[in-house]
């Protein structure tokens, strides 16, 4: 019996039923694994003995709870009192920032003063004095992009979560059927069989089947996909990847894979057209293996399913996959909270105005509601389902139209409604004059070649994302191959999201953008549309036409990336010809005449007696007669106190030490 079976059976979720399982030493794969039908009785034996001692226990566990909860609140409050962080905007005024500290604003301008910084009361504060600042308060500082980013960043408590439907994006190669599947889906397991009154404009609907409701996302491909995630959406819960059974894996098909996999999204693979001649679904999951897509039933983790879009052949059967997916994916919604959510799309209506596709992900949007996004914001007029009927509110989880923009939204965008209309547009307008900064600060944010090891030194993970477009598939074989070779040799971690032959597109930008690449082009041009986008978003195109200079130019960066090595070197030496005692500071000092090279008074010295090293330290004080030297050369003598060199001898050898980084090569 299948695991998603057993566990219809016993009126529990696969993924409980794998654990239980666990605890009895059986391991299983994932919901289409088998389990013998005498392991699933005695389990059903278990969970009957269990819910008859169900009361007493679950009084227990609210004991527990409490003391827990009781415990945990002591420790928040510990928390809060070690450490304060309150969240800044990068340009907040100094009247905001002593507002933020709950002190009066003439108190602040006098302690800049103190720093040596004068300020008015509206002027501008820098990110590092509003960290010195803060630290002076013991507070420590969080910065946000926007004022009012932390609207969009609220956290639900799992006590009141329920659950949800999945939200799924359709992608693939062109003509492979993905229009085709989304028209099947429409049609097909509908329990209120009223699909043909969907519409197709919206960008997004619901299907609800017999065993739950589906969201889908309507996008024209991978490029809206990674457009959304690039301006942090994370929209999408599960990716089916269509691919023709008659013509197998193309460009796009593997396009649309690093995009999902990019995006950390599970992928069903859809093989759709089984039914015309030469169809050759086992030959696809073969292909499918080089990118990772291994078959369930070929000991991998990834759904298959065989379909045909224009038959209507297996979509009952993609559709329960889709359930089951989402099932181990565990996903939660919050119907009680104010309604927010994210843009799918947005377009000018002429008749209309502004109008916004969005998805509902939490709370209740109703008619009349102020709302916020990230650069627009407005009152909801009116919203139109995915049937084209007017409604008067929408419970997450939904897709809604939305008309009462200022704006035309874009995709991706948070969405967040308010307590009041003032409120909104108080935020809105603050978030308008910090739009301007933010875009040219998220330019400068991008990672490049020159400036990569600034970017990555304070990073604990270090990682450097490539795109390869090249002219022929063995020029991108071998600059795959000759990139991912430097990388084994050292201890940066390269990734290369996607490779491909032809000109770099708007979708190559994109992508990049989303996951912060730098994209690399052998002997192929920018389209225009993509290098105004590069432009506008900060992505670094680096283009080449020797194999060589690609290597060089990566080696040059991962050796900047590499964890610094340190070596001595010696840069004088001097020897001692009298000791001085200083009693009252109960310190002795090495009269000292510099027989070669020089000292600094940072420097580190080694001393050596009789021709062995005796002690190693820091030079503590260097003089020159009574005054203070930063520096002694060759033939002068000086004073000099090392640290822990209390027993000095005349005739000591002092060598004069300095650390150097030294220059790695791959």
């Amino acid at each position: 019996m299948r695991i998603h079976e057993a566990a219809k059976y016993l009126n529990i979720d696969s993924k409980e039923l794998i654990k239980i399982l666990a605890t009895k030493g059986i391991i299983v794969k994932s919901h289409m694994s088998t389990v013998p039908e005498s392991i699933v009785e005695e389990i059903e034996k278990e969970i009957k003995n269990r819910n008859s001692q169900k009361i007493p226990e679950e009084e227990q566990l609210k004991e527990k709870k409490s003391e827990v909860s009781i415990k945990e609140e002591i420790s928040l409050e510990e928390t809060k009192v070690k450490k304060e962080i309150i969240e800044v905007t990068k340009n907040i005024t100094v009247s905001e920032f002593a507002n933020k500290l709950d002190i009066k604003p003439t108190e602040l301008i006098k302690k800049l003063m103190s720093l040596g910084v004068i300020a008015s009361i509206n002027q501008n504060l820098g990110e590092e004095e509003i960290g010195i600042i803060a630290s002076e308060y013991g507070k420590e500082i969080k910065f946000k992009d926007l004022y009012g980013d932390d609207l969009f960043k609220e956290e639900e408590k799992v006590e009141e979560t329920e659950s949800r439907a999945p939200i799924v994006t359709i992608m693939g190669h062109v003509d492979h059927g993905k229009t085709s599947l989304l028209d099947a889906i429409r049609k097909s397991n509908l329990v209120d069989k009223e699909a043909g009154g969907i519409t197709q404009k919206i960008g997004a609907y619901e299907v609800q089947t017999q065993r739950g409701k589906i969201i889908f996302i309507d996008t024209p491909g991978h490029e809206a996909f990674t457009a959304m995630r690039a301006r942090g959406a994370k929209v999408t819960d599960i990716v089916v990847l269509i691919v023709a059974a008659d013509d197998g894996v193309m460009p796009q098909t593997v396009e649309a894979i690093d995009h999902a996999k990019a995006a950390n999204v599970p992928i069903i693979v859809a093989i759709n057209k089984i039914d015309k001649e030469g169809a050759q679904p086992e030959r696809v999951k073969q292909e499918l293996t080089k990118h990772n897509l291994i078959s369930e039933e070929w000991g991998g983790k990834t759904q298959f399913a065989l379909i045909s879009a224009k038959k209507k052949i297996g979509i009952d059967e993609l559709l329960e996959k889709i359930l089951l997916e989402a099932e181990m994916l565990e996903l939660k919604t919050n119907t009680k909270v104010k309604a927010s959510g994210t843009i799918v799309e947005g377009r000018l209506d002429k008749g209309r105005g502004p109008v916004g596709t969005v998805l509902i992900q939490k709370g209740v949007l109703k008619v009349g509601d102020p709302f916020i996004t990230n650069m627009t914001f407005g009152k909801v007029k009116a919203l139109i389902d995915d049937k084209g009927h007017r409604i008067k509110e929408a419970v997450a989880v939904k897709p809604i139209e939305v008309l009462g923009f200022e704006e035309v939204p874009q995709a991706g965008d948070k969405f967040r409604v308010l307590d009041s209309e003032k409120e909104v547009k108080q935020i809105a307008l603050k978030r308008i004059t910090d739009k301007k900064r933010f875009i040219e600060e998220k330019k400068k944010k991008k990672i490049t070649l020159e400036d990569l090891h600034k970017k990555i030194q304070s990073s604990v993970e270090k990682k450097l994302s490539l795109i390869i477009k090249a002219d022929t598939i063995g020029s991108a074989e071998a600059l795959y191959e000759s990139i991912m070779k430097l990388s084994s040799e050292s201890d940066i971690k390269v990734e290369i999201i996607h490779k491909d032959v032809g000109d770099i597109t708007e979708s190559d930008v994109l992508l990049a953008d989303a996951s912060n690449a730098i994209i690399i082009g052998f002997f192929v041009s920018v389209i225009p549309a993509a290098a105004e986008i590069a432009k506008e978003e900060g992505v670094e195109i680096k283009i080449y036409h020797i194999i060589y200079d690609v290597v060089n130019s990566i080696k040059a960066a991962l050796e900047g990336l590499l964890e610094p090595e340190y070596e001595q070197i010696k840069i004088g030496e001097a020897v001692v010809r009298q000791v001085f005692k200083v009693l009252s500071e109960n310190k002795t000092i090495a009269g000292c005449y510099m027989q070669n090279g020089k000292t600094y008074n940072d420097s580190l010295a080694a001393v050596f007696r009789n021709g062995y090293e005796i002690l190693r330290g820091k030079i503590t004080s260097l003089k020159r007669f009574k005054d203070n030297a930063k520096e002694v050369k060759e033939g002068f003598e000086f004073g000099l106190v090392v640290d822990k060199y209390n027993d000095v001898k005349e005739n000591d050898k002092i060598v004069f030490l300095e650390e150097v980084q030294k220059v790695k090569k791959l």
